[in-house]
C-alpha cells in the first residue's frame, strides 16, 4: 500500500470531521484511532484511508492509497472533500468580529466536509427528503446495501445506470414511497444517459445550479442547497427557510419565537462572503 504525510494549516479539527462522518452508518469511521476510509468512484473501485496524527494546532495526516493507483488524482479528491486548501484561519478571524464569536470560539476548525461523491449526495438527499433522521440512514444504508458495492469495509453507493435499472416495486419493498422510488429512478437516469452531466453542472454559478437541479423531478430547493453546499463546497451559502438555522439563530438572538427571513437576511450580512461557514456553525450549536 502507496501513503503519504500531509500538513494542513492551522486551525483544523479532524475529530470533529470524523463524530460528524460517523453519525452515518455506511462510513466506515475509526474515531479511537483518528481515521476514516473514502470510497473513491474512478474506472475501478479503490479505498483511500485518511488517518489524523496531530492535533487542531498542528494538523498531520497519513493518507493510504491502493497499490498502483493514481495518487495525484486522488490526492486532489481527498484535498477537495477535507476542504485542506481552505484558511480556516481567515474564515475564524473574520466571525470572531460578528454576532457568531461564541459558536466559532467553540467549534474552532470545523470544517465544511464534502460528500464524498456528487451523484451519490443527491440520491442520498432524496432519500432523506421529509424523513427523521433515524430512518433516513436506515433506508438509504438499506439502498446502497441491497444495490451498491462493497469493498475493504467501504460501501459504495450504485452508479447511475445501475440505479436507473431498478424497478420502483423493489424499491418499494425496501418502504420506499411510490414518488421517492419514482425520483430516484428518474433522476439516475438523467445522470446515466448524459442529460445530466454533473461535473459540467459543478462548473456554473450557485444560481445556475439551482435553476438546473430543480427542473428535475424530487429535486426542489432544499436539495439543490444541499448539492452546492455538501457535494460542492460553495462557500457563500445561507438556507434561511432551513429549520436548524431558524432553530439556531432564535437560540443565539434570546428570541423566544423563529426570525424571520428579513431578520435572517439583516443578521447575515455581515456574515459574507462565508455563509456556508456560518450555516455549518450554526448546525453545530444546536446538535
Amino acid at each position: 500500500m502507496n501513503e503519504m504525510m500531509f500538513e494542513v494549516n492551522p486551525p483544523y479539527n479532524f475529530d470533529r470531521v470524523l463524530e460528524r462522518l460517523s453519525l452515518d452508518p455506511l462510513n466506515c469511521v475509526n474515531q479511537g484511532e483518528r481515521w476514516v476510509k473514502i470510497p473513491y468512484y474512478g474506472e475501478q473501485d479503490e479505498v483511500i484511508t485518511v488517518q489524523a496524527l496531530g492535533d487542531t494546532d498542528y494538523p498531520k495526516f497519513k493518507i493510504f492509497f491502493s497499490e498502483n493507483s493514481n495518487r495525484e488524482a486522488q490526492s486532489k479528491h481527498i484535498h477537495h472533500i477535507f476542504k485542506w486548501d481552505t484558511a480556516l484561519s481567515d474564515i475564524q478571524v473574520h466571525f470572531l468580529k460578528t454576532d457568531l464569536k461564541p459558536i466559532f470560539e467553540k467549534h474552532l476548525g470545523t470544517p465544511l466536509v464534502l460528500e464524498f461523491n456528487p451523484y451519490a449526495s443527491i440520491i442520498k438527499s432524496i432519500i432523506h427528503q421529509q424523513l427523521n433522521l433515524s430512518f433516513a440512514h436506515t433506508l438509504t444504508k438499506r439502498f446502497v446495501e441491497k444495490y451498491g458495492r462493497y469493498k475493504e469495509g467501504v460501501w459504495f453507493y450504485p452508479r447511475p445506470e445501475e440505479a436507473a435499472e431498478i424497478p420502483v416495486e423493489e424499491l418499494r419493498e425496501l418502504q420506499f414511497s411510490q414518488r421517492k422510488a419514482e425520483y430516484v429512478i428518474g433522476f439516475s437516469e438523467k445522470v446515466a444517459s448524459g442529460e445530466l452531466n454533473l461535473e459540467e453542472l459543478s462548473k456554473k454559478s450557485d444560481e445556475e445550479i439551482i435553476k438546473e437541479l430543480v427542473k428535475i423531478r424530487g429535486i426542489g430547493p432544499w436539495t439543490a442547497e444541499n448539492f452546492l453546499l455538501f457535494a460542492l463546497g460553495r462557500p457563500n451559502l445561507f438556507p434561511k427557510a432551513d429549520i436548524g438555522i431558524q432553530n439556531a439563530v432564535k437560540k443565539i438572538y434570546g428570541m423566544d419565537r423563529k426570525p424571520t427571513i428579513e431578520e435572517l437576511e439583516k443578521w447575515s450580512f455581515s456574515w459574507h462572503p462565508y455563509l456556508s461557514y456560518a450555516s455549518l456553525y450554526l448546525w453545530r450549536s444546536i446538535e
